[in-house]
């Protein structure tokens, strides 16, 4: 497939009309980053959760991976439809509809009497926070220019893991003085308020819709993509990826290791914890200008690599505190950066014409069939193999190989030439 500008030129899209509230970019991005925030809070907070019901509800911290892993899958897998749904529903009634079953169904843990109905709602929110990133990353896409992509989908991503430094902040304290039935809802009820807000102010052209069905059908649109090399070997490099990748991984096995494992003591861990989180924040954004002044490859390869090295440390560190600390700080800087700008390559590759049903396939394999992960680490761990004892330092050195191997699926990825600067899309009010 030749590489095309992702973004279609100011020209392509009709002037708006008097009646019709401009679009904006940035309030676009504002709200996605905010609803990003509340789904990565609620992430992060489920490990301090999971850690409450293991005694609870007498499950092992196996089930919980099982749970994690399901969760995933089903969160992934439902995010092929967005393929379809995309062409005839506007992104962000997607996005709205998605945003109330998330912050309900989190909220409604809180009534769970035990594990089952638990994992149910638990379930069943993430598959309502599913269209945050096909759904957002494709609305982003289309509205900022190349030059300007990387920093828009990483401020999307890092303004997501401010909710991780909330729950760095007030998250244990939460669930120590109101319980974590009332953690889950405290947290859950902003993701709907979030929500109705982009149903309410957030515009789009649908310039992208348009040019899709224009294309042809969604098969139409799946046959070029599975053409293109270059779609496949993103594809796997992020398949690759998640058996590392920072938030759902990382932080839930760098505190499990930490107190399980090296017995590190709990204000330590806490602290450590919070450390982690809080490096997610600005290494995204970082990565973001640099892939946009120095391309996205050679980012992503020397992320991938400082990722594995990060972890190759942790395992390595034993009981050594400062080496502890070392390697948590490598994970911080390395293991969430590589994602965004993995997506930021995948938009600039992938025509308007096909971009919904790239981003669709593209957090389908990455969040449903990387989700498998999860589920080979749950085995590992469990009671009747490995044990968590023995297993968590198997998990990390598998982590270190499989950014390794993402690293060198990246390398026969072409990155396109970059077009001039273009302005942000200002355009007519789609439905």
């Amino acid at each position: 497939m030749a590489s095309t500008p992702a973004t279609a030129p100011p020209a392509a899209i009709p002037p708006a009309t008097a009646s019709a509230r401009p679009i904006n970019p940035d309030v676009t991005l504002w709200l996605l980053s905010i609803a990003h925030a509340v789904n990565h809070a609620q992430a992060v907070l489920l490990p301090l959760i999971y850690v409450e019901i293991i005694r609870e509800f007498h499950v092992t911290l196996s089930d919980v991976a099982y749970l994690t892993s399901a969760g995933a899958f089903a969160s992934g897998i439902i995010q092929l439809s967005y393929a379809k749904l995309s062409r005839i529903v506007s992104r962000r009634k997607l996005l709205a509809a998605g945003g109330v079953l998330f912050g309900g169904g989190f909220a409604a843990q809180a009534f769970a009497p035990g594990f089952p109905a638990f994992a149910a709602v638990n379930v069943a929110s993430r598959v309502g926070g599913s269209p945050q990133h096909p759904v957002g990353n494709g609305l982003l896409a289309e509205q900022f220019p190349p030059a300007r992509r990387g920093f828009a989908i990483s401020a999307h991503i890092s303004g997501g893991n401010v909710g991780t430094v909330i729950v760095a902040a007030v998250g244990s304290w939460l669930i120590l003085n109101v319980g974590w039935r009332w953690a889950v809802v405290v947290f859950g009820i902003p993701a709907v308020v979030v929500a109705i807000a982009i149903l309410l102010f957030v515009r789009e052209s649908g310039v992208d819709r348009e040019a899709a069905v224009a294309h042809g059908s969604l098969a139409d649109a799946f046959r070029t993509i599975i053409r293109d090399r270059d779609h496949r070997w993103i594809y796997l490099t992020s398949v690759l990826g998640g058996g590392g990748r920072g938030l759902g991984v990382v932080n839930l096995f760098a505190l499990a290791y930490l107190l399980v494992v090296v017995k590190v003591d709990k204000d330590t861990t806490d602290l450590m914890y919070r450390v982690l989180l809080v490096l997610s924040v600005p290494m995204p954004l970082i990565a973001g200008l640099l892939s946009d002044r120095l391309g996205r490859r050679p980012v992503i390869i020397g992320v991938y690599i400082g990722g594995a090295a990060a972890f190759a440390v942790f395992l390595l560190a034993g009981t050594s505190i400062p080496l502890l600390w070392f390697g948590i700080v490598l994970m911080g800087i390395f293991s969430f950066a590589e994602s965004p700008q993995l997506q930021a390559l995948l938009a600039d590759v992938a025509s308007p014409a096909i971009r919904d049903a790239s981003f669709a396939l593209y957090f389908t394999l990455a969040f449903g069939v990387g989700s498998l992960w999860l589920t080979l680490y749950g085995l590992i761990i469990a009671p009747t193999t490995l044990g968590e004892q023995a297993g968590l330092p198997v998990v990390f050195g598998l982590m270190a190989i499989a950014f390794v191997l993402a690293a060198l699926g990246t390398i026969p990825i072409r990155e396109p030439a970059r077009p001039a600067e273009l302005p942000a899309l200002d355009g007519p009010v789609g439905p």
